[in-house]
């Protein structure tokens, strides 16, 4: 510490929060008594915490910001995820006293003994995300009307899935067809389409954005870790980085960091994106790997050398002017292969517990995205037209028959073989 300033350049506490609020509402032209209205759309973990983050940052400044979250209304909160939430919600005093206060925990008794149902956008008004129940977060304001939510917001968050970003931005944009004032739009998504004609391509959450409501690039960003979206909510240190136009990155980087969550900055959003759709690719096999091999630290750390030979490959292939392949990106690959959903769904599958039949939304841990991906990719990079030269053979062969560990997830997760496949030379059964 040097005075009320980290080493790192992050303002303490509540020294500085106050002027960061009011040079980005300056920035985005608020008058006085004009709310900053900041909305994530979309309310799994990592848009849920995202949205705590900022609530218990700035949320006390009711007169100069107002932090909200849309969600789909009427997912129902099986009775066994009820009890489970009773047990946490006991086990920490903290929220026990605030839902007593709030008159919410007597629903709760009687969710667990059966006698009420509660709702996802219930209990996200009460702190707690039903894709991440053992982490109570702060109480969130909830709306459950999309137009409601996005037709006069200055900020909007994209905490949807990939897959569902499209389809969710074009209904968004119907409500935002008199707007004057164009929104800032910050995307937290992982993953990415692929578009076969007439030029085979990538098409990134921050694309599918701009394609769906007009808003230019210069106004969408990407935000990625390395972070897992329970321990950044639990303030342990992390890092992450806002890519996109230095008109906003910078101030925006600003305005996010936190004492234990340093947000910086890059110009290079493609590479950043097409990377965080590739490590829930590769997550998913490292979980498999960590099955079979019963958490060797070698087996990993070899797939490990594999994967991001891989993963830069591709990378290269795919962006003009790619980043060099290091640091915070490789740590986000690493963070996500040692402690993420796409991990676990690896892990499950490799012994058995999950098949791919049951699809890539799983109860308790919300998209699995990396299946997505999976596809996606594959199909990019089997596309004639990107042929490149095989390193020991002289013939010209499609990418994705130089990544073995790519064809092989494909053959698991989308072709769905019944049969056993070798990654790494180890051995998976999908039965």
């Amino acid at each position: 510490m040097v005075g009320s300033v980290h080493v790192n350049g992050s303002l303490n506490g509540a020294n500085g929060t106050e002027e960061r609020l009011d040079e980005l509402r300056r920035l985005l032209g608020k008058s006085e008594g004009d709310l900053l209205k900041i909305v994530s759309v979309g309310a799994g973990a990592w848009g849920s915490v995202f949205a705590a983050l900022l609530q218990d940052a700035y949320g006390h400044f009711r007169e100069k910001v107002q932090i909200r979250v849309w969600r789909r209304p009427g997912r129902a909160v099986d009775r066994s995820t009820a009890e489970h939430l009773f047990e946490v919600i006991n086990s920490r005093e903290d929220v026990l006293r605030r839902l007593i206060r709030r008159c919410a925990y007597l629903k709760y008794v009687e969710a667990r003994l059966g006698d009420r149902t509660l709702y996802a956008d219930e209990i996200l008004r009460d702190g707690l995300c039903l894709n991440m129940v053992d982490t109570p977060l702060c109480p969130l304001k909830v709306v459950t009307n999309l137009q409601e939510a996005v037709w006069d917001a200055d900020i909007v968050v994209n905490g949807l899935p990939s897959t569902e970003t499209r389809e969710v931005f074009e209904e968004i944009s119907k409500y935002w067809k008199e707007r004057i004032a164009v929104p800032v739009i910050i995307s937290l998504a992982k993953g990415i389409e692929a578009s076969l004609g007439p030029i085979p391509r990538i098409v990134t959450p921050t694309q599918m954005i701009s394609s769906a409501t007009g808003v230019p690039t210069e106004n969408i960003l990407y935000l990625g870790g390395p972070n897992i979206a329970s321990e950044i909510y639990n303030k342990e240190y992390a890092n992450a980085r806002i890519c996109g136009s230095n008109k906003w990155r910078k101030p925006l980087a600003k305005f996010l960091r936190q004492p234990h969550f340093i947000v910086w900055d890059n110009s290079d959003l493609i590479t950043h994106e097409v990377m965080g759709g590739l490590k829930n690719v590769y997550a998913i096999g490292a979980g498999m790997v960590a099955a079979l091999t019963n958490e060797s630290a070698t087996s990993k750390s070899v797939y490990f050398a594999h994967c991001t030979s891989e993963m830069i490959f591709i990378t290269h292939l795919l962006t003009e002017q790619p980043e060099k392949l290091a640091g915070p990106l490789l740590a986000d690959t690493y963070v996500t292969l040692l402690k993420g959903r796409n991990a676990w769904y690896g892990q499950m599958l490799a012994k058995g517990e999950l098949s791919p039949d049951m699809g890539d939304s799983i109860k308790g841990k919300g998209m699995i995205q990396g299946i997505s991906a999976v596809g996606a990719f594959f199909e990019l990079l089997s596309q004639p037209s990107l042929s490149v030269q095989h390193p020991e053979e002289n013939k010209q062969v499609a990418p994705a028959e130089l990544c073995p560990i790519l064809k092989r997830l494909y053959r698991i997760l989308i072709k769905r073989f019944v049969l056993c496949i070798k990654i790494m030379d180890m051995e998976i059964c999908i039965l």
